[in-house]
């Protein structure tokens, strides 16, 4: 009996031997989680059997239990690697059309030739599907997720439809006396000096055209109203004439600076019929403008309205709604795992929301290796939610998770492990000479 509890001793000894060598092998392993060897003493007895008197028969190995504490982070400058900063994992498929998950806490991700994210192993990781706009996830489910992919464009381009423009006008600046000569946009003394700006709009295939705004006082000082003109493409080739330009509208502004009223009567929108820009005159390169493009002087909120101080003409909000084609500059992924793209041509698009998962026992997760691990009846069904809120962690991006092993505990570790397996062997070599000593008797 003492051999087979001696032999015992030495397996359990052995074995808490690897699982300290394994840990201390993966102490440089991203995402990596230390296992403990736990063990249990071996009792067997019956009821006829002196329970006062009955000695163990050994040890066994109960469980070699991974210990998913958190491990310390490590910044870099890759936008795409990401750590959890608290419980969850990240959900990973083998391939596009496979449901058959496994989790991880290594974040080490890149993109795969068809710009997909994916892992060192080409797994590739999944993510809610989300509102472009918004962010907001339409489903929070494992079932709905899917592979995660970086497109290298923003899509086909939008022509403008709408310019949003607020600005001040000078009230100092007045009209010159007996009037203005007709409008010449190649003639400075047509406009108030000073009081122009300009904006780019888009065609229909996303080549940039130039809008120009000119402005100018109707009247003298006691007189609030100013005329907006609009040129396209600054037709100055063009004599003044019929089509050289557009406008003009009129802002009507109070004593106080502001807008009578912001209606139609005082700040009328400037509009450039698509009838007229889609002619020879103004596009010769087979687009066109899918609608008219009105000029709203107001920021596209309805918010902010244009003024008339005594400073000087300042743009305050001038933007549009039209894009060309952009090529993909940036990837940013907030703490919640929103993914966004940022496109040269000023686009910010929400492709997807990475998916985070929890379990009810996470050592009870089945090792899958490669830093991996699958879903098994001890852990539980795996819970999907979205990151940083209850109690899923957060991400951090342009991070990594390091391995959770203490070196140091580990040596110490390694040394008790060496004292039982020698302590074991000990046992071992007594109960050897024992028995020799008896089969010596004469």
């Amino acid at each position: 009996m003492s051999f087979n509890i001696a032999l015992s001793g030495l397996a359990a000894a052995q074995k808490d031997l690897d699982t300290t060598a394994n840990n201390i092998a993966n102490v440089n392993t991203t995402g990596f989680k230390e296992s403990r060897a736990e063990f249990a003493d071996v009792y067997a007895g019956s009821i006829f059997s002196p329970g006062r008197t009955k000695v163990g028969d050994g040890v066994s190995t109960s469980q070699v239990a991974q210990q998913f504490s958190q491990g310390a982070l490590k910044f870099t400058q890759n936008s795409l690697d990401m750590a959890i900063t608290g419980d969850g994992f990240f959900a990973m498929t083998p391939d596009l059309a496979s449901r058959d998950m496994t989790f991880t806490r290594a974040g080490a991700f890149k993109l795969s030739k068809d710009n997909f994210i994916v892992d060192n192993n080409g797994n590739l990781l999944q993510g809610y599907p989300v509102d472009p706009a918004t962010g907001s996830a339409s489903s929070v489910s494992l079932s709905t997720t899917k592979p995660i992919q970086i497109p290298s464009t923003a899509g086909a381009p939008r022509s403008t439809s709408n310019v949003y423009l607020t600005m001040n006008l000078n009230s100092t600046l007045t009209a010159p006396t007996g009037g203005w000569a007709t409008f010449n946009p190649t003639d400075k003394s047509t406009f108030n000096a000073g009081s122009t700006t300009s904006t780019t709009v888009y065609d229909s295939l996303g080549e940039p055209h130039v809008l120009s705004f000119y402005f100018r006082r109707t009247a003298t000082a006691t007189d609030n109203d100013w005329e907006v003109f609009g040129v396209f493409d600054d037709k100055t080739a063009i004599p003044p004439a019929a089509g050289s330009y557009f406008g003009p509208v009129t802002l009507n502004f109070d004593a106080n600076g502001i807008p009578v009223v912001p209606t139609a009567t005082s700040l009328p929108d400037l509009v450039l019929p698509a009838a007229t820009l889609n002619t020879a005159a103004y596009l010769t390169n087979g687009a066109q403008f899918t609608s008219s493009l009105t000029v709203n002087f107001s920021n596209e909120a309805g918010t902010n309205f244009p003024t008339q101080y005594a400073s000087k003409f300042e743009v305050g909000s001038l933007n549009q709604d039209g894009t060309t084609v952009g090529r993909l500059t940036s990837i940013d992924i907030d703490a919640a795992g929103k993914v966004m793209a940022s496109y040269s041509n000023g686009d910010q698009t929400y492709l997807s929301q990475v998916t985070v998962v929890k379990f009810a026992n996470p050592q009870g997760l089945t090792q899958a290796g490669n830093t991996s691990w699958k879903q098994s009846l001890r852990s539980g069904e795996a819970l999907a939610g979205e990151a940083n809120t209850g109690t899923l962690g957060a991400i951090n991006s342009s991070a990594l998770e390091n391995s959770n092993v203490n070196l140091t505990n580990e040596l110490v570790d390694l040394i008790a492990a060496q004292r039982n397996f020698q302590a074991n062997s000990r046992a071992l070599e007594v109960n050897s000479s024992l028995q020799q000593t008896v089969l010596q008797i004469r």
